[in-house]
């Protein structure tokens, strides 16, 4: 575990010596912010139009403001995650500094939990500065806080699966846009498989459609906590973390 602290801090350090994490929290934060600016403009605009014509359509804070932001949040994130893992081990590669880390006396399977974890709280800061908007709904308004916390469970675990799968083919290049890119179109292929399933039924595209990792968050946007669907993004972790570790075997082998 000691190791792992080690890693993660100095792994985490590195993001905020440069622009990196400045740069990602700022723009995160700017595009969170109008989104939900927007929506929650629409939730009043619907309410006072309804007020004005004397129909008293049902408000729901959590159904109409808090649930489409939490998706939103994740469709931003999609594009933020190639961003954070890109550097990960591709610079590690480019610089060198990959033999050293192949060489030591760390295992590998710390190296790769540290730096994933600096890359998930990363990530997690992200997603903090997106609560302090929430925060304006609780001192004005009387939103549900469950549905709101298992929503974001949900935007970390899927953030966990998909940074995973960025430190794993941060590992196949030391060019880090070689690395982002790959990440990216990885990520938006787990995205949009869930698309099959809205014309197809048949048992391959219900697979395609299972592995989406969309279909595994609307669950979560809901507020609902269903096992089967945070065992899945376990599954891509683990996975993930794996395929990493046998990549890592593989360049400590031909060190």
């Amino acid at each position: 575990m000691r190791n792992i602290w080690i890693i993660f801090c100095k792994e985490l350090h590195s993001y905020f010596v440069s622009p990196i994490a400045y740069l990602l929290l700022t723009v995160f934060a700017l595009i969170f912010g109008f989104f939900f600016w927007n929506s929650l403009g629409m939730f009043i605009y619907y309410g006072m139009e309804s007020q004005m014509r004397g129909q008293m359509f049902p408000m729901n804070l959590n159904e109409q403001v808090i649930r489409p932001l939490l998706s939103n949040a994740s469709v931003i994130g999609l594009f933020f995650i190639p961003m954070i893992t890109m550097r990960l081990f591709a610079e590690e590669k480019r610089s060198g500094t990959i033999e050293l880390l192949a060489t030591s006396p760390v295992r590998d399977v710390e190296v790769i939990v540290g730096k994933w974890l600096a890359a998930l709280a990363l990530y997690a800061g992200m997603l903090f500065f997106t609560a302090l908007n929430f925060a304006f709904l609780f001192r004005y308004g009387n939103p549900d806080w469950k549905p709101l916390a298992i929503g974001y469970l949900g935007l970390l675990l899927q953030a966990g699966g998909l940074l995973a799968i960025g430190t794993f083919i941060s590992t196949l290049t030391k060019n880090q846009i070689i690395a982002g890119a790959a990440t990216f179109g990885v990520c938006l292929l787990l995205w949009v498989l869930e698309w099959v399933g809205g014309y197809e039924t048949a048992g391959w595209a219900r697979v395609l459609s299972y592995i989406s990792v969309v279909t595994h968050f609307e669950s979560f946007a809901k507020g609902v906590l269903d096992s089967k669907d945070a065992m899945f993004y376990v599954t891509v972790i683990f996975l993930g973390l794996f395929f990493t570790t046998r990549s890592m075997e593989s360049l400590r082998w031909r060190s």
